[in-house]
């Protein structure tokens, strides 16, 4: 039996070509074909063209050199092309009705002012690293980049840069809602997400004002309490509510802040960490949120608290025995006293000749509570001290502790 079988078919191919040709010679050619530009526009682009060459040229270097012309045709093409496939979403039809309404060189200028914009934009939420104003002749260079990028790469950019200019935007609206203005804000020079943070804390605890470190720390203390005091897991995440004035533009940014936020509450409600040491030397919060410097207000905080610590300690007294015995105490290792029976300073050599003297520990105390117009005197009271008695109160020689006690009765106040 014999067959006969029929030869295979070719495969039906489709063949895709790409373009590579500039948007505007597509719309160019797809107008004129169509009958959407005619012949006195072309001339119009043909006579334009030559003068925008020469524009750009001396613009970015000169126009009297062959290779800055060819570069400067490069940018005009790229520019016209950027403006039309922008303004038309790629569609050729539009592109050519647009290229057929408006002079060749106004979407050429118009790609230019689009670009110019871009440049001023923020790259970067941080106010401290943004300048806020129009285009400079600083910034010519970039330009010059950027006109023979792609349209794809400006979108790209534009897109990211959007991002960061809402997030500056809302921080400066949030900034004036807490009373803090624009030139007080880019002075201090926060990142944009601090200030979110810091407001969505502000609302929780109910304030009003930007906060300086004094009045954070007491919002931290606040929001601790009233986690310790709640009596279910779900009461005790504060609600970090949000004005009802916050413009609508600015509340996915804010609630993408707040999720952050949400984030870190397991240590900004930590009660055993202490707030300067979580904010200030702990690298991944430090500049995380944000708080108004305010240095007099800061000190005279310090001075407040370092001289209620400092009275508590003293008892109120300053004369040379109280005092030499509260140092004495703390560089021991010991409960802080200005007041010792002779047992307890018995005790306390004891302990010195075993672990001996830390006078460091003196020296921060009295850097960190004493009173500040006093410092260097006791300091200098401390260090005559240690070197009249250190050597008696280490030694392992005085076996009855008579010489070191009767130096300290001498010395301290003992009873």
């Amino acid at each position: 039996m014999s067959g006969s079988s029929a030869a295979p078919q070719p495969m039906a191919q489709s063949l895709s070509l790409f373009d590579a040709r500039p948007f505007f010679e597509k719309a160019l050619v797809f107008g004129v074909q169509r009958g959407i530009i005619d012949a006195a526009k072309l001339e119009a682009i043909q006579t334009d063209a030559p003068k925008g060459m020469v524009q750009i040229a001396r613009y970015f270097g000169t126009e009297f050199l062959r290779p800055e012309l060819e570069r400067a045709k490069d940018r005009l093409v790229n520019l016209v092309s950027m403006n039309l496939e922008l303004q038309s979403n790629g569609d050729l039809r539009k592109a050519a009705e647009l290229l057929r309404d408006n002079s060749f060189l106004s979407r050429s200028k118009a790609s230019s002012d689009m670009l110019k914009a871009l440049i001023t934009m923020p790259q970067n939420s941080h106010f401290g690293m943004n300048e806020r104003g129009g285009f400079t002749d600083e910034q010519i260079p970039v330009l010059a980049d950027w006109t023979l990028r792609a349209l794809t790469d400006y979108r790209a950019e534009l897109a990211l840069r959007q991002t960061v200019a809402i997030e500056v935007d809302a921080a400066l609206w949030i900034a004036d809602y807490l009373g803090m203005d624009a030139d007080e804000l880019e002075e201090a020079a926060p990142d944009a997400e601090a200030v979110i943070r810091t407001a969505l804390l502000v609302w929780a605890a109910k304030q009003t004002q930007m906060p300086d470190w004094t009045g954070f720390q007491k919002i931290i203390a606040a929001l601790r309490k009233r986690a310790s005091t709640s009596k279910t897991e779900a009461t005790c995440i504060p609600a970090l509510p949000l004005p009802k004035t916050l413009p609508t533009e600015f509340k996915a940014v804010v609630q993408s802040v707040r999720a952050s936020v949400l984030a870190d509450m397991p240590k900004l409600l930590d009660a055993a960490l202490p707030a300067r040491k979580l904010f200030s030397q702990t690298p991944a919060f430090m500049g995380r949120y944000f708080w108004v410097e305010d240095m007099l207000t800061e000190v005279d905080h310090f001075d407040r608290e370092s001289s209620a610590a400092w009275n508590k300690a003293t008892g109120g007294h300053t004369d040379d025995s109280s005092l030499l015995t509260l140092f004495l105490c703390i560089a021991a290792g010991s409960t802080p006293k200005t007041l010792l029976t002779e047992k307890a300073v018995a005790t306390l050599v004891r302990k010195i000749r075993k672990s001996g003297l830390q006078s460091g520990l003196a020296e921060q105390y009295i850097a960190d509570h004493a009173p500040a117009q006093h410092q260097s005197d006791y300091q200098r009271t401390w260090s005559h001290f240690l070197e009249d008695v250190q050597a008696t109160l280490e030694s392992d020689h005085d076996y009855e502790l008579h010489d070191a006690l009767a130096l300290l009765r001498r010395e301290c106040n003992v009873v």
